[in-house]
């Protein structure tokens, strides 16, 4: 987290000794440290055109259950391992398992490659992979397909011996006429029922042994990937995977007239490719926390699950408590012990969380929460991405609860973010939220690897006998800090209470007392507000046009702020990593623009809605936060797509929130 000065993060990636794995895992793997060398041109296969580009989106869609997520998912770790920029994002639909063969059963990847770095998903896809026209439909109804984009398509349905199938194909071709699509149509099924006799679970194989040939993959890698991921299948399960990749590549090869090339540059330092909730789970080994309480609930379940492989060899526990409200328990439970810990979550189990929250600032007891949001309210989208908690995580207790509430902005943040948040829940004595989201969960992302820093860790407990006089909340009256008992130490027994309490935690009965205590805590933050940097804005230091944002969306923001800035616009972007306190010198960076805007994934009212006022308008969260905080009167533009925002949407946003006479 590039504001935080708890810690240097300067110095946390430095030129590598020596290759080391960071985990006994292969899921976070490492391309190989070279120096930059552009790729040589390759000469064509006779009978095939090269396309050389510096970036090309790739979408596999299926309906759920047919492998085009992990299809997607292998082709893009193995861009990353060769070397490309990579940003990946999953498609997943709002239900466990939609109707079959319609559009809202769309589910897959999207995978963004370029020669340099990607930082988000880009606007449309060039070519996309189909395992059945109705979620084709899908992408194209939502726009997330270029004009003119290849689409290699499952040839069966259009000849399907049932008559509304047929139809529903020809309606379906009819839609999708006149935007240039480039229709490849690939007999998958036919061609999997050479080696499988279900082709419904051999089709994501086969698909990506077309990706691989066309965009020339190392083939190698792929196959030790494909291995991987079925290292828990039975042997014949393995080999016929292998067998439908091999099968795809050599389909590909024959049948089609091109090949793409995306050309790579190898970096100078090792670097990993992990998804969001992997790098979380290896940032809590890397901090040296000891323990995860958690309940399952999508998206952040995958971090538990990848920890529960790998977690024991480090020493450390993953609890799955009877529900969201026991996982926050036992997590301050270990902590109050002396243990480090730390609870997993996402928007409806940090509202089930609050009341343990609260006892955790009450008790001045370190812990770190991890919020990965989803949207919302109620059970909302499950699976789909939203930046609706930031509220709910700064204020969402009863009576005041100061906490720290920061939010990662990349992969490789999300594993900074922990060994931050763990050092400041144990150094100021309170909760640490940290809130991601379900673009960084499941995206893939090639980021330098880590060197490992002793830092980061605990120290041992230091339990000598508690000096005669010292109070287990003995709070300096400038810092509002006190020492951390631990139970069991000498000369330190105290009854803990959840109850407002003075210094000796003895229950507070006069007005002081509580006055005290909310003053202990509150001052508490704003030394830690001091430890930080103010943030760096990204563009000119002043001008016509501050874009705000926080969380994913760094990428996009600053994509679109890119283009916007070659066109001669006045724009510039700031990113923030800490939401509560807040990062200083806001309002002085503010006022050198002459307007400020946030761009967020949550809800706000648009002001030529009806009856939204200036007076009645609900603003994005960010927005409103930093309107409370500063008084400056920002403005927000935000949407809740259940997707990523896109580059070109931001965009188009900035070129019509640019003050009027500033866009020549």
């Amino acid at each position: 987290m590039r504001s935080a000065s708890v810690r240097d993060t300067a110095n946390t990636v430095h030129e590598p000794e020596r290759e080391r794995e960071m985990t006994p895992s292969s899921h976070a793997s490492s391309t190989t440290a070279t120096k930059p060398r552009k790729a040589k041109k390759k000469k064509a296969p006779r009978g095939k055109t090269i396309r050389r580009v510096s970036e090309h989106t790739v979408e596999v869609v299926s309906d759920p259950g047919e492998g085009a997520q992990k299809c997607g998912q292998i082709f893009g770790r193995v861009s990353a391992k060769m070397g490309n920029g990579v940003w990946t994002v999953e498609i997943i639909p709002a239900e466990i398992q939609p109707p079959a063969r319609t559009p809202p059963s769309a589910s897959g990847n999207r995978i963004r490659i370029g020669t340099a770095r990607v930082t988000n998903w880009g606007d449309a896809a060039d070519l996309v992979v189909a395992f059945n026209e109705q979620v084709l439909l899908h992408r194209h109804r939502l726009g997330a397909l270029k004009h003119g984009a290849t689409i290699l398509i499952e040839s069966m349905w259009e000849n399907h011996e049932d008559e509304d199938i047929r139809k529903a194909w020809a309606e379906a071709m009819e839609e999708l006429d006149g935007h240039d699509y480039q229709f490849i149509r690939v007999p998958m099924e036919e061609q999997c029922l050479t080696v499988v006799e279900n082709p419904r679970r051999g089709k994501n194989m086969f698909a990506l042994g077309m990706l691989a040939q066309i965009y020339s993959r190392d083939v190698d890698k792929i196959r030790e990937l494909t291995s991987h991921e079925f290292r828990l299948k039975a042997e014949e399960v393995r080999e016929a995977n292998l067998a439908l990749l091999d099968l795809g590549y050599r389909w590909a090869e024959k049948n089609l007239d091109f090949q793409i090339e995306v050309p790579v540059e190898k970096p100078e330092v090792p670097m990993v490719v992990m998804n969001g909730n992997q790098a979380i789970a290896i940032g809590a080994i890397a901090a040296g926390m000891e323990l995860c309480a958690m309940y399952p609930i999508t998206p952040a379940t995958s971090a538990s699950h990848y920890l529960s492989e790998i977690f024991e060899k480090f020493g450390g526990i993953v609890h799955q408590a009877e529900d969201e409200i026991g996982a926050a328990g036992v997590a301050i439970g270990a902590s109050y012990a002396g243990k480090v810990a730390f609870t997993i979550t996402s928007g409806p189990g940090l509202a089930l969380k609050t009341e343990f929250i609260g006892l955790a600032v009450m008790l001045e007891i370190p812990l770190v929460v991890v919020d990965v949001q989803r949207g919302g309210p109620s059970t909302g989208l499950p699976t789909k991405i939203e930046q609706s908690d930031l509220l709910a995580a700064v204020y969402g207790q009863p009576g005041d609860a100061p906490k720290v509430v920061m939010a990662p902005a990349t992969m490789e943040e999300c594993f900074l973010c922990m060994t931050t948040a763990r050092r400041i829940a144990e150094a100021f004595r309170c909760p640490v939220i940290a809130l991601t989201d379900a673009n960084l969960a499941t995206g893939v992302q090639p980021f330098p690897r880590p060197e490992i820093s002793t830092d980061w860790i605990a120290n041992p407990l230091d339990l000598p006998p508690v000096p005669e006089g010292k109070l287990p909340y003995d709070w300096d009256p400038e810092t509002g800090l006190s020492q951390r008992f631990i139970p069991g130490q000498a000369g330190g027994m105290h009854t803990a209470t959840g109850l407002s309490h003075d210094e000796h935690s003895h229950v507070g009965y006069s007005p002081d007392v509580h006055e005290r205590g909310c003053n202990m805590r509150s001052r508490k933050m704003a030394v830690f507000q001091q430890t930080l940097k103010p943030p760096t804005v990204h563009g000119d230091d002043k001008g016509d046009l501050l874009v705000v944002g926080w969380g994913s969306t760094m990428g996009a923001i600053e994509e679109a702020v890119d283009r916007a800035r070659a066109e001669g616009l006045s724009v510039s972007s700031l990113h923030l990593r800490f939401l509560s306190p807040l990062e200083p010198g806001l309002k002085k960076i503010f006022r050198r623009f002459k307007k400020v805007m946030t761009v967020e994934v949550n809800f706000s009212d648009d002001p030529k809605d009806p009856f939204i006022t200036d007076e009645n308008r609900r603003r994005g969260q960010l927005a409103w936060l930093l309107r409370a905080q500063t008084l400056v009167d920002i403005d927000c533009w935000t949407r809740v797509p259940g997707e990523p925002l896109r580059p070109g949407q931001i965009h188009q946003a900035i070129r019509a929130h640019v003050p009027d006479g500033a866009k020549g």
